[in-house]
């Protein structure tokens, strides 16, 4: 009877996501985790002796990994209610939380795209050294990256953004010396950020902001306001000495050189695509004024701070290496799970044994 389970898988502590023993199901999670279902079936069905095919290691494989999604379930309500996850005693001298987007193709096409590819959300919080504000040039030691730690999930935002703080919480946000939020600044990201780390220094990645006075250049340097025909000296001529501007920190020039070549180019207009230079010009105008605040980067380096959100683009490269790809496709009900196990594996604080140590060995599915 659905509901039912034997009493030797709870008298014996098999978990009662698979006919598995503990070891087994913490195996086949592993290589679920690392590598397609079908290749995790050969691997497993070699060790084990027997035939396990990729249908087989994808349900236990999803099974499992729900449970992994319900604990992380679980921690957002108690967050929610005022009951926050166990932190470090000794706080971090510098924690940054890093967030980006991935890409996962799902079966079913998005009726308001027409298409099969869909957003994994990336967390990343890493704990830091901090680096001596001194210039490279000069010997100076740059911020140090130690502890990584990943959350993903093909939720909405505001789910999304409730994992992250549950992540930054167990890292040791309130013991921290210092936190930073990073992100590109994105439609999503950067209203995230806001919400769920309000008060705490916020910085754009160098890299982004720097496309950003790329697109301006080659926006200013087209040919007849069609987006093609802009000559590489003129745009890299145009292009440097803003990029020296924001390096030095002097924002407000910045901004009245893109809006001296928007005014020139004059307002965008109702058919111009998203690609035309004066939609490029005036949206850039918009961009550096509301970012302005968050780009610093004279003193995040005096600081001894990181730039750059390059902790969270490897880590979506990491994911995307398991679920993303032209020749998978996915449910959202079947990805999810192996983004969390996925999670758990990635993470480099040992979380993975924790978890399996941890874990209910009989736990009834809901």
């Amino acid at each position: 009877m659905a509901g039912l389970f034997p009493p030797q898988t709870r008298d014996w502590a098999l978990p009662s996501e698979a006919p598995l023993t503990p070891a087994a199901a913490e195996r086949l999670a592993r290589e679920a985790a690392v590598q397609s279902f079908a290749n995790a079936g050969r691997a497993l069905g070699r060790d084990w002796g027997r035939v396990l095919d990729g249908t087989q290691v994808r349900r236990w494989a999803e099974a499992l990994g729900r449970s992994a999604v319900r604990r992380r379930g679980r921690e957002v309500v108690e967050l929610e209610r005022g009951v926050r996850p166990a932190a470090p005693a000794n706080g971090p001298a510098l924690l940054v939380v890093e967030v980006d987007g991935g890409r996962v193709q799902e079966r079913d096409e998005d009726p308001d795209t027409n298409s099969r590819w869909h957003e994994d959300k990336v967390c990343t919080v890493t704990t830091y050294l901090p680096g001596d504000g001194r210039p490279a040039e000069d010997g100076g030691r740059p911020p140090r990256p130690l502890v990584t730690t990943h959350v993903a999930t093909m939720g909405k935002t505001g789910a999304f953004g409730r994992l992250c703080r549950v992540e930054a919480e167990r890292r040791g946000l309130r013991q921290a010396a210092q936190v930073l939020a990073i992100g590109d600044a994105g439609n999503w990201i950067d209203p995230l950020l806001a919400r769920e780390f309000r008060g705490y220094a916020r910085i754009v990645d160098w890299r982004h902001a720097q496309e950003h006075l790329w697109d301006v250049a080659r926006a200013a340097c087209a040919d007849g306001g069609g987006g093609g025909g802009a000559d590489p000296a003129a745009v890299a001529a145009m292009a440097e000495p803003l990029e020296a501007l924001l390096w030095d920190g002097r924002v407000a020039d910045v901004i009245a050189r893109v809006a001296a070549e928007s005014q020139r180019a004059g307002p965008p207009r109702d058919d111009d695509g998203k690609e035309h230079p004066r939609r490029v010009l005036a949206q850039n105008v918009g961009y550096f004024t509301t970012h302005g605040p968050h780009m610093d980067y004279p003193e995040y380096r005096r600081r001894g701070w990181p730039i750059g959100s390059g902790v969270v683009e490897s880590g979506v490269k990491q994911f995307n290496r398991r679920v993303k790809g032209s020749d998978q496709f996915w449910n959202e009900d079947g990805v999810e799970p192996i983004l969390a196990v996925r999670g758990l594996w990635l993470s480099q604080d040992e979380r993975w044994d924790a978890y399996w140590l941890s874990r209910p060995a009989y736990e009834k599915p809901t």
